[in-house]
């Protein structure tokens, strides 16, 4: 199984940069993860949030590839403890065939399209945070549940 973190636009702040390249390079000795990058719409000025959304799911669901189970980084999603999140891995390392992703929309949310060919939602907090925050977090998180799995030293029950 292969991890993939699949984001709307780039990520601008070097800082954020470093930080989930670092975590999914950590996370990566454990499992092979990625993100992947679809490119931010342009020329948006004369489109609604809607259409927006419409646009960035389309997009989203081209990336997904026969066999992805999608799972979408949501406030509405489950919540879960480290450990949790760590045992939820586990279990889809053994119902996961290719790439299980987790996906990070665009700044108004996911299509109603792309809800529905999601499996699974997963909330990082009640708190609002920005998606280039969501990805650091996400990435910590990952590489966090990695090291739970192996017994490695990085977290202190």
């Amino acid at each position: 199984m292969k991890i993939t973190l699949l984001v709307v636009g780039r990520t601008a702040d070097k800082l954020y940069t470093e930080g989930i390249r670092d975590y999914l390079e950590r996370a990566g000795h454990y499992m092979p993860c990625e993100m992947e990058v679809i490119p931010e719409l342009k020329n948006t000025r004369n489109l609604s949030h809607d259409q927006q959304k419409e646009k960035e799911g389309e997009l989203i669901l081209k990336a997904l590839q026969p066999g992805d189970v999608a799972v979408l980084l949501d406030e509405h999603g489950k919540e879960f403890r480290s450990v949790e999140f760590a045992a939820w891995i586990e279990r889809k390392t053994h119902t996961v065939g290719k790439r299980l992703v987790f996906v990070v929309g665009g700044p108004y949310g996911f299509s109603p399209a792309v809800y529905q060919a999601a499996q699974d939602k997963i909330s990082l907090s009640k708190m609002t945070f920005s998606h280039q925050m969501v990805r650091l977090i996400f990435a910590e998180q990952l590489y966090r549940a990695m090291t739970i799995l192996h017994n490695g030293p990085y977290h202190h029950e």
